[in-house]
């Protein structure tokens, strides 16, 4: 079995100008074809669901769907769990990523997303929806550049992946620390920065691919040499040595496995 696409999106969808990152998951889900479920369960606004399913129908796919789980019995319903066994793709709204953990977590509904996904469903999240994809979920935090003792809370996620952890709205809302302090905790996994209107395609080679119109803040701390989390006190700064970064843009690719960043051929061309 090849295992489907996971694509943690920053927010911030451009949905009208040039949806270049919807486009590209319904070409994935099979295009017009495509049958796609939303769950906008991490969203208290009742439109948010039924938006996404227009937006999908107007892309051209087959069916789009909303599945709206709002409480942990909704995750039971036999004819929302059918539909979500025979669709292409799943996307996952935003809105408070809590919400999705303890709504969905340790369902059936949890359960089908990720055995769906290990056999070709392709998954998809954008802020709440995004961060919640990974083993290890940035539950909330505090904004500012440098990583600080006790500035962010971690929490389980969905668990289609446990290499990244993942953080939305990056650039825009001064994320670098938090990730950073999450990363600290446990320089096992890599940390995705995502900003608004930017996805990064994981494919089942685990090589990412970066659409849309910012950047992907890539952080590697298998390298670290020094962290001074274990000794800080609560809110104090934290020393971290050894970190290496990169900042990527569309088209460009990153090898979750050899931990190695390549450009786009555009950005290459040009220098």
């Amino acid at each position: 079995m090849t295992r489907g696409f996971i694509i943690p999106i920053g927010g911030g969808i451009d949905k009208v100008q040039d949806p270049q990152i919807l486009r590209r998951f319904v070409r994935l889900c099979g295009g017009k074809q495509g049958r796609i479920v939303v769950i906008p369960t991490a969203s208290t606004e009742r439109s948010t669901g039924q938006s996404y399913e227009d937006l999908f129908l107007d892309l051209g796919v087959k069916r789009a769907v909303v599945l709206p789980f709002d409480s942990r019995a909704d995750c039971a319903r036999e004819d929302w769990l059918t539909m979500l066994e025979e669709c292409d793709g799943a996307f996952l709204t935003g809105g408070n990523q809590l919400r999705l953990s303890t709504t969905l977590g340790g369902t059936r509904v949890a359960k089908i997303l990720r055995e769906r996904n290990v056999s070709g469903m392709h998954v998809a999240g954008t802020s709440a929806g995004a961060a919640f994809l990974s083993e290890h979920m940035i539950a909330y935090g505090d904004e500012g550049a440098t990583p600080r003792h006790s500035m962010v809370a971690l929490a389980p996620g969905l668990g289609l992946t446990n290499r990244i952890i993942v953080d939305q709205h990056f650039r825009q809302r001064d994320r670098l620390g938090r990730l950073l302090t999450a990363l600290a905790y446990n320089p096992f996994a890599l940390g995705l920065g995502l900003d608004e209107d930017t996805a990064a395609f994981i494919g089942p080679d685990e090589t990412l691919e970066v659409v849309g119109s910012g950047g992907v803040t890539i952080v590697d701390p298998s390298d670290i040499e020094f962290s001074s989390m274990h000794k800080a006190e609560k809110a104090e700064p934290v020393s971290l040595i050894g970190v290496k970064l990169h900042i990527l843009v569309r088209g460009g690719h990153y090898n979750l496995h050899s931990r190695l960043a390549s450009p786009s051929a555009l950005t290459s061309d040009k220098q």
